[in-house]
Parts: structure tokens; C-alpha cells; sequence
């Protein structure tokens, strides 16, 4: 079953947790039990499971990776958005993730994030489920 969810983003670098909206489509189509690839499209924005109870953790991720790959550098790529590739490459547009009575079955403090480096920008998250 092929599924997508569409994830608006306020700011140029931001983690959106979208665990309640992945929950939200299994159950409006009564998965029970499964496994599914969470994929997104786009080349400047990412995926990554880490902990949903503090955002401190997610901002800390963002500053991180600002630190690693800076928004001006000694980049070839023209656009002025190079950092965002790299950041997203480091943390990938994929998660291979198993589904247990209806929600993702993920751990006490994990969540799902999209990752936005070249926002603001209306992005697209595909969910294929086996």
C-alpha cells in the first residue's frame, strides 16, 4: 500500500516530527501489523528516528550539523544551498521502520523527523507499507 503526507516547513533549517501524522494515515487505513519505508523526495531534506520527549535533542542535531557543514563554505554547487545537500545526505531520505497494532512501533522516546535544510518549503513524505 502506497501512501504520502505532505509536511510544511516555517524555516530555512527545522526537525518536524511527523510520527503523529504517519500514525495518523496507518490508522485512516486500518494497517494493523507491518513493516513500511518512509521515503522523502527531496535532495535537501532528510529523515531521521531520535527522541521526541525533549526538543532540545533536535535543536542540538540542527546546531550540530551547522557547526559540520556551514551555510557559506568553499561549495562549487551554484544555488547557495549546498550545506543543505550535504546535511541531508549525512542523515539520509529513508527509514525501514515496523508497524505493530496500528502505530509505528518505535521506542518510549523515539519519534520520526523530517529534516529541513533549504526551507521554507512544502515537502513530500511517501510511505510505502508491506
Amino acid at each position: 500500500m502506497y501512501l504520502e503526507l505532505t509536511v510544511e516547513t516555517a524555516s530555512r533549517e527545522q526537525c518536524v516530527n511527523i510520527t503523529p501524522k504517519i500514525n495518523s494515515l496507518l490508522s485512516s487505513h486500518a494497517v494493523k501489523d507491518g513493516c513500511c519505508t518512509v521515503f522523502v523526495s527531496h535532495t535537501t531534506a532528510a529523515l531521521t528516528v531520535n527522541e521526541d520527549a525533549d526538543p532540545a535533542v533536535m535543536e542540538d542535531l540542527l546546531r550540530f550539523l551547522q557547526s559540520m557543514v556551514p551555510l557559506k563554505g568553499n561549495y562549487r554547487h551554484s544555488e547557495g544551498n549546498s550545506d543543505a545537500h550535504i546535511k541531508a545526505a549525512l542523515l539520509g531520505c529513508s527509514l525501514h521502520l515496523i508497524i505493530r497494532n496500528g502505530y509505528l512501533d518505535l521506542g518510549t522516546w523515539q519519534g520520526v523527523f523530517l529534516a529541513e535544510f533549504d526551507g521554507p518549503r512544502s515537502r513530500k513524505v511517501k510511505i510505502w507499507i508491506d
